[in-house]
């Protein structure tokens, strides 16, 4: 390899962000925190230890995802309830928030749609911030741990992976075989887990996850959702995930009603505006 000679000034140059948010539609949190004073439980499911659970918000409900026994992370995905070919984009949600999301930040769903899925309205792991390591929580990066990866690096088969645990929980929600529900179950919200990219080599990273049992993540449904979570079976991913030794909690999903006089004003989001004519 030869380094050229002005190798220094090119590399000293200033990055740009790629997508401004200053003209991105920004939730209206004072509305929500408003909402948030008059919330009353509607139901919950737990999503058992290596295993998975399905949940359904209506537009304008709120719902938690809740440590209740021990330290543990979660893989969420979310689709819309009426179309399960809209379903949470986590890409575009990374290239818009950045890395990891928290309160006031939002989960986008696919192309063509586009739109809010889910605001973060609170978040008890706010203060967690970016950690010396580079590391952060409530991960946009991360894919979800698979039976495909394990097999290819470690050889066998294993089939409480978030992948698989997500798959099981969606066929067994919509009464459809493994194979139609898989290609419905995509990259994923790391609920809890602490990552980020090692600073001389950018590979991703995760370490011990900062969340204890009360600690939640909240948010408010901006469309009709279906939602499905694994509890990891990397328990809090402190050293290692697809595994049948580390110590693995459940997560409690809880749904929330607001008085419906609070969200006065409030619309669920449109899909987006561009016409799909591609220049023809």
């Amino acid at each position: 390899m030869t380094i050229p000679q002005d190798a220094a000034a090119r590399k000293a140059i200033s990055p740009v962000v790629c997508y401004p948010v200053e003209t991105l539609p920004a939730p209206d949190m004072a509305l929500y925190e408003q909402a948030r004073t008059t919330l009353t439980k509607v139901s919950e499911v737990v999503a058992p230890a290596r295993d998975a659970a399905t949940f359904r918000v209506k537009a304008g409900q709120f719902f938690r995802i809740k440590s209740i026994e021990g330290s543990q992370v979660g893989d969420l995905n979310l689709w819309s309830a009426d179309d399960l070919q809209e379903r949470f984009y986590s890409g575009k949600t990374r290239a818009l928030h950045g890395t990891h999301i928290t309160t006031g930040e939002r989960m986008w769903s696919s192309f063509p749609g586009l739109r809010p899925m889910a605001t973060v309205t609170h978040d008890t792991l706010g203060w967690y911030g970016i950690d010396e390591f580079g590391g952060s929580v409530h991960d946009v990066i991360g894919t979800r741990c698979d039976p495909y990866t394990h097999n290819l690096l470690s050889g066998g088969h294993y089939h409480h992976c978030c992948h698989s645990n997500l798959t099981r929980a969606l066929a067994a929600h919509l009464g459809c075989s493994l194979k139609e529900a898989e290609p419905h179950v995509h990259d994923v919200l790391n609920v809890f887990m602490c990552t980020g990219f090692t600073r001389n080599t950018g590979q991703y990273f995760m370490k011990a996850s900062p969340v204890r049992p009360g600690d939640y993540i909240e948010f408010f449904a901006e469309i009709d959702v279906l939602g499905a979570l694994s509890a990891c079976p990397g328990g809090d991913c402190s050293s290692e995930h697809s595994s049948d030794t580390a110590a693995c909690h459940p997560l409690l999903i809880e749904v929330f009603d607001a008085d419906p006089a609070t969200l006065n004003g409030w619309q669920s989001p449109a899909m987006n505006g561009y016409d799909r004519s591609h220049g023809l």
